[in-house]
């Protein structure tokens, strides 16, 4: 068996273009490892040979044709030695155990899994001048037909680790950009609808404003004229035959008993527009550069009005607030915030009423889900430090607690997981979802904690911890 292997470069199989989760596999790796009892001279014809070379890999071959690990030789290291005075006559003739015995400088050997940027910090954290080292890459690569012990270890150079690295970062510092450039245009348009839809909701409260003003004086006249036809009736009670005529044609006494109703009925819809729009209002509400204080009580109720196409299919939504006072905040990021929570509530329950249906209408067994009425709890507290609802977290010493829970399929591991996981800053950076836009708008915009609680078969909630200052 050979003792010395020729010096081979790995190329990168990516083409160059690197992302945030490239590995050291990614990177261009030299297959170079001898056997320690080879002579130092062929080792050096080597590094002649190949100039790029950053070192090399040092084995110990056992009896049974195996190898083992035992460090590395770096160029500089080689270089170190012959620079020496007299090194040349001391270590040109010697076997290569003699030259390794004098060398001390730690090894760093990362497995081919491990992402450029992890690497790169690792390899920062050496002493110098053992920082410009070439990295030992540990991975499971196929074994040569004359090198059959040369399976497990390559040498990755620094210095192209180095710019691995900052190629990465500037890949990193551009997509941040442009994601920064998309959620400024995003919020440029969301404000602009918002000034459209306050608009269009101001032009709705004016009609509907003159209607319900008009509307109490109609009722008011309508009453009055009834109360005259029944005076007229009385006093006069001799019937004359063209007055019955037309009561009979205008079927007068159906007019009596329905015209009330119509006047109810128009009432009760210029309520409703009149709701919806203010609704619209407290909806498309511009944040200010300053929060302002806010009631988180009538924005829940709005946006709930506005969703209500949504709460459709016997979907209970059970309102258990509490006494909240004025709550300092972006209460157009809140907004966003409940609408996201409830959306996923929403989806969870229609979800499993669809499935319902399903099995009902092929007559499959029933599951555990049917017979449960299916609802959304809301339920407002102020709470203190004792509560373990903030355990961990800092002052100040009251907190309010806004929960949104479903009594739906609930979420497994594996999805609760994956929904924490996309609460991280590398996630957001990836792919911003709903819920991780909610959870950077509770914790980074208002200092407080969402909180995620499932269990499978019983349900999901979602708990908003705002400070109360």
């Amino acid at each position: 068996m050979a003792s010395l292997s020729v010096p081979y470069l790995w190329e990168s199989q990516t083409g160059g273009d690197l992302s945030l989760d490239s590995t050291l596999e990614d990177l261009p790796l030299y297959d170079f490892q001898v056997v320690l009892s080879s002579g130092v001279r062929t080792l050096v014809q080597q590094f002649e040979r190949h100039p790029l070379l950053p070192g090399v890999i040092i084995v110990d071959q056992k009896e049974n044709s195996t190898s083992e690990f035992l460090g590395i030789i770096s160029r500089r290291d080689l270089l170190e030695f012959f620079l020496r005075p007299q090194g040349l006559e001391l270590f040109l003739d010697q076997s290569l155990d003699v030259l390794y015995s004098y060398v001390r400088t730690p090894v760093l050997v990362l497995p081919a899994q491990t992402t450029i940027l992890t690497a790169t910090q690792q390899s920062l954290k050496r002493t110098a001048p053992g920082y410009i080292d070439p990295i030992v890459v540990q991975g499971n690569w196929p074994a040569s037909k004359d090198y059959p012990w040369m399976v497990s270890y390559r040498l990755l150079n620094s210095h192209e680790l180095n710019l691995a690295y900052w190629q990465i970062r500037g890949i990193e510092t551009q997509v941040r950009y442009e994601r920064t450039q998309v959620q400024l245009l995003q919020s440029e348009k969301m404000a602009s609808l918002g000034r459209l839809v306050d608009g269009v909701a101001h032009e709705i409260l004016d009609p509907v404003g003159f209607i319900w003003g008009n509307l109490t004086y109609l009722i008011t006249y309508s009453d009055s004229l009834i109360e005259l036809l029944d005076a007229y009736e009385s006093h006069y009670p001799q019937k004359l035959p063209a007055l019955e005529n037309l009561k009979e044609e205008i079927e007068f006494d159906f007019l009596r008993q329905d015209f009330p109703r119509i006047l109810s009925s128009i009432k009760s819809g210029t309520e409703r527009l009149s709701k919806l729009a203010t609704s619209l209002q407290n909806f498309c509400h511009i944040d200010e550069i300053h929060p302002k204080p806010a009631d988180l009580h009538s924005h829940l109720d709005s946006i709930l009005l506005l969703m209500k196409s949504r709460i459709n299919r016997e979907i209970n939504v059970v309102k258990n607030y509490g006494h909240l006072p004025p709550v300092t905040c972006y209460v157009g990021q809140l907004s966003q915030v409940f609408i996201n929570i409830l959306i996923h509530g929403f989806d969870a329950l229609l979800n499993q009423l669809v499935r319902q249906d399903w099995v009902d209408e092929y007559s499959l067994s029933p599951s555990l889900e049917s017979g449960k009425t299916p609802q959304i709890v809301i339920t407002t507290m102020m709470i203190g430090l004792d509560s373990s609802a903030v355990e961990n977290l800092s002052p100040p010493e009251r907190w309010v607690s806004i929960s949104i829970a479903d009594n739906g399929p609930g979420l497994s591991p594996q999805e609760q997981q994956k929904i924490l996981d996309s609460f991280s800053n590398l996630k957001r950076t990836e792919k911003e979802t709903s819920l991780s836009l909610s959870y950077h708008i509770v914790t980074a915009k208002h200092g407080g904690q969402l909180k995620l609680r499932s269990q499978p078969g019983i349900g999901t909630e979602f708990e908003i911890l705002l400070p109360f200052i």
